[in-house]
């Protein structure tokens, strides 16, 4: 683990699924300075602590999802199927370890989450303001229009591209 950790360092851990911001088991075990094994550990023994809303395993599919995304498994190949923490979910593991790093990083955790909360907002209210401000500038204006234009499509969050299927695929089932 790096010694000295930024924000930009913990907000590339932090994911979005099923609609949450979330750190993965085996991020949020390397942040705390202990294996995965120890974390999960815990947390099946304080399961009391872990509602829906502060973590869930993943299934199948959304581990081949981020797989896919990463390119290459970073996993290893391990036999269980990772857990998700959202950010109450990452301050909760903190108080099961309970150890010191565990402790301050989880604050470090937390300031990264509620920062990422403020730049959605931010981002939100940037849009609100261009769009007032679009409504007041002459509309017959072509470098006007490009200029909007310009700045939405970096304001848009980067889509993933559809990937064609490759493989064998059985035409006549299609079809029908």
């Amino acid at each position: 683990m790096k010694t000295s950790l930024t924000e930009t360092d913990i907000a590339r851990k932090i994911l979005i699924l099923k609609g949450e911001k979330v750190i993965l088991d085996r991020d949020l075990a390397e942040l705390y300075g202990v294996p995965v094994k120890r974390l999960n550990e815990q947390v099946k023994r304080n399961t009391e602590r872990f509602p829906g809303d502060f973590m869930f395993q993943l299934n199948n599919k959304e581990l081949a999802i981020l797989r896919s995304q990463n390119e290459t498994s970073s996993w290893g190949g391990s036999r269980y199927l990772p857990y998700a923490f959202t950010e109450h979910g990452a301050l909760m593991a903190a108080t099961i370890l309970n150890s010191e790093k565990a402790i301050q990083m989880s604050v470090f955790i937390i300031r990264t989450f509620v920062k990422m909360r403020e730049m959605i907002v931010e981002n939100k209210n940037f849009a609100e303001k261009l769009d007032r401000l679009e409504k007041r500038m002459d509309k017959n204006d072509e470098n006007v229009e490009v200029m909007f234009t310009a700045i939405r499509q970096l304001m848009a969050s980067p889509e993933t591209p559809s990937k064609k299927k490759i493989g064998f695929t059985n035409k006549l089932k299609e079809i029908s």
